[in-house]
């Protein structure tokens, strides 16, 4: 590994030139491929990406687009031949490894690369060739041997870039951070547009293929978004908003028919798929991919990412008006089902047997929403968000429960979806100072995407008491920091809207003690260890 001081220079000069190097290329000539097609513009406007960091190796991903807001990405409907190279040094004077691999108009000419056979704990430079282009210069790292010791693990939890509601300045920060690796825990992109939240603006709604196609590339044509992709390795788990707001499975808010819904699910994964780093054998199989995995740290800490979309129940207390989701509610019968699932039973069941016989200290469960309870009391009862975990009772029991009478300790469950920044404490019991604390939660606020008002927010905190910290009026990201002895969760934040200028700050600092589950503020940690 490089030098700390060099690796930021890296990381601060790759940020500073994203726009202008995306500039400067448009007009670049490209020569003919050898099957005879010929690229007129660069091919390579959509950046560079890595993802699934493992011991061994990773995924590298780009995709051909010199006209990305076009159907076909600009290019005729041939195969194409690109190379790849990664290097230890990001002006390629020692390679490691280099290769050739095709790609073709069924997968937009999307280019997915899992290499392997590299040298564990380690950080690479890569890029693409084709047709005589060059490609960015990406940074990557694998991850530690399986049983190293490991002395600090660096992640960006982010979540929820509505591309219309605010510029990705946060991402310009993430890319300067020194990291080993980005989890972005769902909303990458969204379907809706929201007119009076607008500061930008992007295509209309998908539906087909080529809709989300075209959606995706407006989403990487922002330099801060392909900047925060270039300098890190991503883990991914994803949302609603990817296919539409509050799915469940194959029902949709919108279409009545599963059939219909499924199919513009299909379009919706295949676009996911072929514009992030995913490894090739998670391409979907039409409206069926998936997306959970687990990803050892050395023996430091395991990560889960977690499926809440598609295996899951459909929600309860359903109205005529509100089929699905996006809705407070009174409890209803139905909430009590204990067959009712947020995960679905196998990978409840796997996430389970992961949990119980996992041998690395920190447990982490990447999943897209908040576990801990926010629900609000109101003079006529307590209501619930009914799209998220508060909605599936039974299944946070299963989990929880499941945790306790294991005796797992030091797990730390990691969402985002609801546009704020949350610590919590997470009991079998929600709200119960009788069920003791036996999991942690950070939440992460969204990268754009806009918050409950303040006095929302007021009635969600003094309902819930399992919330230590609950601020949903700035945008941002969680640093997390991960050792021996503590979880660090450092909320960076910056005002809503956020605006091309913007600057983050730290509104708080939540740490969770080793062999001790629940949050406490960074401060009042330190005063209890005098």
């Amino acid at each position: 590994m490089p030098a700390l001081p060099d690796r930021r220079a890296f990381l601060t000069q790759l940020s500073r030139t994203a726009a202008a190097v995306a500039l400067a290329r448009l007009a670049a000539p490209v020569a003919a491929q050898p099957d005879g097609a010929r690229i007129t513009d660069d091919p390579f406007t959509l950046g560079v990406a890595s993802g699934m960091p493992r011991p061994e190796g990773v995924v590298l991903w780009t995709r051909l687009a010199p006209r990305p807001l076009e159907p076909d990405g600009g290019l005729p409907p041939v195969a194409m031949k690109l190379q790849w190279e990664v290097a230890d040094d990001e002006h390629f004077r020692k390679v490691r490894q280099r290769g050739e691999v095709w790609t073709g108009p069924q997968r937009a000419h999307a280019v997915h690369v899992e290499v392997k056979g590299l040298p564990s704990g380690r950080t690479y430079h890569y890029r693409f060739h084709c047709a005589g282009a060059s490609s960015p210069v990406g940074r990557t790292r694998t991850a530690p041997a399986e049983d190293a010791e490991v002395g600090l693990l660096r992640v960006a939890l982010a979540s929820c870039q509505h591309y219309e509601q605010g510029y990705f300045t946060v991402h310009r920060e993430i890319a300067r951070q020194d990291l080993d690796f980005v989890l972005f825990v769902g909303d990458y992109l969204y379907e809706t547009s929201h007119p009076q939240r607008r500061l930008r603006r992007h295509g209309p709604r998908p539906i087909t293929l080529a809709d989300f196609r075209r959606q995706h590339a407006w989403y990487k044509l922002d330099p801060d978004l392909r900047a925060a992709h270039a300098a890190h390795p991503w883990v991914l788990t994803w949302d609603d908003h990817e296919v539409e707001n509050d799915y469940a499975g194959d029902r949709s808010p919108l279409l009545p028919d599963p059939q219909a819904f499924l199919a513009v699910r299909a379009a919706a994964y295949q676009a996911y798929f072929e514009h992030l780093p995913l490894a090739p054998w998670m391409a979907p199989q039409g409206p069926h991919m998936r997306i959970h995995d687990r990803y050892p740290w050395g023996r430091l800490a395991e990560l889960w990412t977690l499926d809440a979309r598609q295996y899951r129940s459909p929600q309860a207390c359903a109205t005529a008006q509100r089929p699905l989701g996006g809705r407070l509610a009174a409890p209803c019968a139905l909430l009590g089902d204990a067959q009712r699932s947020m995960l679905g039973g196998d990978q409840e069941r796997w996430l389970h047997d992961g949990l119980s016989t996992c041998p690395r200290q920190w447990k982490l469960l990447g999943q897209s929403t908040q576990m801990s309870p926010w629900g609000v009391d109101t003079p006529w009862g307590r209501r619930l968000y009914t799209d998220g975990w508060d909605g599936y009772p039974a299944a946070r029991e299963r989990l929880l429960r499941g945790i306790a009478q294991a005796r797992v300790r030091d797990v730390v469950v990691l969402g985002g979806d609801v546009h704020r920044h949350v610590a919590a404490d997470l009991r079998v019991v929600p709200n119960d100072a009788r069920s003791p604390v036996v999991a942690s939660e950070f939440v992460t606020s969204s990268i754009t995407s806009a918050g409950l008002p303040d006095y929302a927010m007021g009635l969600v905190r003094s309902s819930n008491p399992d919330l230590q910290h609950a601020r949903s009026d700035e945008r941002g990201y969680v640093l997390l920091s991960l050792d021996a002895r503590h979880a660090r969760a450092e909320f960076r934040a910056t005002a809503h809207p956020v605006l091309a200028d913007a600057r983050l700050a730290t509104q708080a600092v939540y740490v969770v003690a080793a062999g001790r589950a629940g949050v406490q503020a960074e401060h009042a940690a330190a005063l209890a260890r005098r």
